[in-house]
């Protein structure tokens, strides 16, 4: 089973100095709009391809749309990746949105 991460605690990580590798699993459009700090674009049928090549951080975080794809994405890297730990943000970008709103008041 994936690990889920919430979105606070992935900001969190973002804010904080852990070394981490975050992936936008989501289409290209969707991710030139808005995405995380720092985070990476990579379809995941990119990523199926590259996924054993890649260097990987220790830990992984990866998000999409609702969390569904990113439950995918995570399953290729922990069973092809060479990773500590990866885990699929709950809700994806959608639940980000809010987050943010809320962190503007």
């Amino acid at each position: 089973m994936v690990a889920e991460l919430d979105p606070e605690t992935v900001r969190e990580r973002i804010d904080g100095d852990g070394e981490f590798d975050l992936l936008d699993v989501r289409d290209a459009k969707a991710y030139e709009e808005g995405h995380l700090p720092g985070a990476e674009h990579v379809t995941i049928e990119e990523l199926e391809d590259t996924v054993a090549d890649r260097e990987w951080a220790d830990d992984v975080v990866v998000y999409c749309y609702i969390g569904q794809t990113s439950v995918q994405a995570a399953r290729l890297i922990e069973e092809y990746g060479d990773v500590d730990a990866v885990a699929s943000m709950a809700g994806g970008y959608d639940a980000w949105g809010p987050l943010e709103a809320a962190s503007a008041d």
